[in-house]
């Protein structure tokens, strides 16, 4: 796929592109190998390649799985369970050891499901391994995660483990909110999470991190402020963001109900809240610190993340990503101990899975994980590769600059504002050619279940949280653009053409609209208009003509919302077009439209690469307007088909009662160009003697205006 469209099957199949690769279990079975002799030799030659790795040690025990969890977690468990599960993981390590014998370890976790549900003996004999078998660097600090009711109720084992060497914690707060927490399957309430930092500052903590959640189908903004307030309250070091994924867990079934929208908008609302509480970011970032020259993150999580070095995960369903390979231990698909068990007892490495890499694809993996950090260390790439980064992605490099998705700073590409809200099209920019391709035939699967996603979507969609009535406004900005002739005698064809957006979220999501959005306490309709014109396309029209309001009960599957609808004529020379807030792409359509006989008006919008084809019949109302009723439509939204033909209408059939609307006037775009416009619109010349004369007056009245003239004010004429 070119760039445009990997981006764009990235945004409309956001909930899989992400910073998680490969996208499926079974992307990479074409590598996979499977002669356990040869995988042993294959591990031992590959961890010579590299001087310092990270650990991960992962403990699949918690008190129940959380609907939201998608990593390795053992619906039951005892003491002798966990007594047997520890003696096995000793065993691995073991086995390990023998591999990386004399290699640095410069990160290391302790994670889960949750490591503190195990007994301080065997917190300990994990702990005193590590330090035994491997090579662990000085400065490397040790981090481990718990949860708020064991934090509460145990505060000697938080202690303990402070005392083993643990110096980061993580505690997964999530959200504060009952209601979500009692449907996502957790426990906690405020007492439980204040007594939990107190016993974690009892215990000597100073880099405490509070993980949070946003993203849910039943999590309302109010509800996730309210949880990011309450947190930054706990006052802990490090609040890290994690949008719920959906995938492989208990909530799959929800994934087509939440937009990318609204994802957008609670980062926007948790950057906002934590920066102005002295959180400190780059924009995109996951993890906020309020340590100076702090990432806040693990050493393990950072050095992979910046640094790409890879890593050796330990334990039931544990991921380990070598110089060029991938592996997964035996529990990742099944969620069992037994095979697990089985190997290690057999003096086997665990592995489910393991997968000889070729270098796209160890590229695409650690540039997917750079972007939980919202950059690329460019110089970083170029030492775990040996390829420099602008040179073998400069297709997608020229695309995300272009578009104003990532900047150049020094020896790291960034996330842009704008690029933090689309980065779920950024990131497949940068997958292998397969994974895209893989991605394509995903997202062809997921379109015959647009439907449904859009009552599911519906189904959580509650009018009552938003300001009633519920107001929006639509625009309909037009402008012509010159076709070149195709001989030099000809002057250039000039054609009218309509702005329209490709919606985000549901409802129509993926479908052409125009744009618009709804109506704020403190603005007036045309403040609306104007700032989502701006908003969702970049263009900033400074006229705008009101064609009607249309009110139809059935024009919104959400409810009852009536819309202020505005036609604009522009001069779009030189202003580039660019999606932005919940639409995906913005793009001009030219418009092809005939007025045929019984009253059928049929219009034709060319776009780049799709045509768009309506058909309304006209219907004079009985108040002496027209209005249109639709009877045929291939892609637009709502009734938009209906508002653009009433704009259409309007400029043809009321010319005198709105003479025309006056946007920015270059000195290309003159007179004669409007009288180009209403050529169009009526088929022959609306400049009439009544008109000219009208624009005589109001030139010698003001002075303000002449033809040919630079920027003057937008100006809408009324007849008295």
């Amino acid at each position: 796929m070119d760039c445009e469209k990997t981006y764009e099957t990235g945004l409309l199949y956001h909930h899989y592109a992400n910073t998680a690769y490969p996208l499926t279990p079974k992307s990479f079975l074409q590598y996979k190998l499977t002669d356990d002799s040869e995988i042993r030799d294959f591990v031992q030659e590959e961890w010579k390649k590299t001087d310092e790795l990270s650990l991960y040690i992962h403990i699949p025990f918690c008190k129940s799985r959380c609907k939201f969890c998608e990593y390795v977690v053992l619906d039951e468990s005892n003491s002798e369970t966990e007594n047997e599960y520890v003696d096995l993981l000793l065993k691995e390590m073991e086995m390990y050891s023998e591999i990386l014998k004399g290699k640095k370890i410069v990160g290391y976790d302790l994670g889960g499901g949750t490591p503190t549900k195990l007994s301080v003996q065997n917190l300990q004999r994990i702990t005193d391994a590590v330090y035994e078998l491997f090579n662990i660097d000085k400065d490397t600090v040790f981090s481990i995660e718990t949860t708020p009711l064991i934090a509460a109720n145990e505060p000697e084992k938080i202690k303990a483990v402070f005392d083993m060497g643990y110096e980061r914690i993580s505690m997964g707060v999530q959200t504060v909110s009952a209601k979500l927490l009692e449907e996502l399957g957790r426990d906690g309430d405020k007492s439980i999470y204040e007594r939990a930092v107190a016993n974690i500052r009892k215990a000597g903590y100073k880099r405490f991190n509070i993980d949070l959640m946003y993203g849910f189908l039943h999590q309302t903004d109010a509800d996730f402020d309210n949880t990011l307030h309450y947190a930054i309250g706990l006052d802990p070091e490090y609040i890290t963001l994690y949008r719920n994924r959906y995938k492989g867990t208990k909530l799959e079934f929800e994934v087509g109900g939440v937009s990318i929208y609204k994802a957008m908008y609670q980062y926007k609302i948790a950057y906002k809240v934590l920066t102005e509480n002295g959180y400190m970011a780059n924009v995109g970032k996951n993890t906020f610190s309020k340590v100076e020259n702090d990432y806040g993150t693990s050493d393990y999580l950072t050095k992979r993340v910046i640094n790409g070095v890879p890593y050796v995960g330990m334990g039931l369903g544990a991921q380990s990503f070598g110089m060029n390979y991938l592996a997964y231990n035996l529990g990742a698909a099944e969620k069992k101990m037994e095979r697990y068990r089985r190997a290690i007892n057999e003096g086997k490495l665990p592995l489910q899975d393991i997968y000889r890499l070729p270098i796209e694809e160890s590229i695409a993996k650690m540039v997917s994980v750079a972007f939980y950090f919202a950059f690329i260390d460019m110089a970083a790439f170029k030492k775990r590769f040996g390829i420099d980064f602008l040179e073998h992605f400069s297709e997608e490099v020229k695309f995300v600059l272009e578009n104003k998705l990532m900047e150049i700073k020094g020896e790291r590409i960034y996330l842009t504002e704008r690029g933090s809200d689309y980065i779920n099209g950024v990131i497949p920019l940068f997958y292998s050619d397969r994974s895209k391709e893989e991605l394509g035939i995903a997202f062809e699967r997921k379109n015959k279940s647009e439907e449904n996603d859009e009552k599911l979507f519906l189904s959580s969609y509650k009018m009552d949280d938003y300001d009633r009535p519920s107001i929006a406004t639509d625009i309909a900005v037009f402008s012509m653009f010159e076709e070149p002739s195709d001989s030099h005698r000809k002057d250039a064809d000039s054609r009218l053409h309509v702005l329209l957006i490709k919606r985000g979220e549901h409802p129509f999501m993926n479908k052409w609209a125009l744009p618009g959005g709804f109506l704020k306490p403190t603005e007036t309709i045309e403040e609306c208009a104007l700032r989502e014109i701006k908003e969702e396309t970049n263009l900033v029209p400074v006229s705008l003509l009101p064609i009607g309001v249309f009110s139809n009960p059935e024009r919104d599957p959400r409810g009852r919302i009536i819309s202020n609808a505005f036609a604009s004529i522009v001069n779009a020379s030189g202003v580039e077009v660019m999606a932005g807030s919940d639409a995906i792409k913005a793009q001009w359509f030219e418009v092809s439209f005939n007025f045929e006989q019984d009253n059928i008006f049929k219009m034709d919008f060319i776009g780049a690469s799709e045509t768009i084809h309506v058909e309304l019949r006209e219907i004079a109302s009985k108040f002496g307007n027209s209005t249109f009723e639709i009877l045929t439509n291939t892609g637009l939204a709502f009734d938009h088909a209906e508002i653009i033909a009433t704009a259409l209408s309007v400029m043809r059939n009321e010319s005198e009662r709105f003479v025309i609307t006056f946007d920015f006037l270059p000195d290309k775009f003159t007179l004669t160009a409007l009288q180009k416009v209403q050529e169009t619109l009526m088929g022959i010349s609306l400049l009439t003697a009544n008109f000219r004369r009208k624009i005589a007056e109001y030139v010698e009245e003001t002075d303000e205006f002449t033809e040919g003239a630079g920027h003057r004010p937008a100006r809408l004429f009324r007849r008295k």
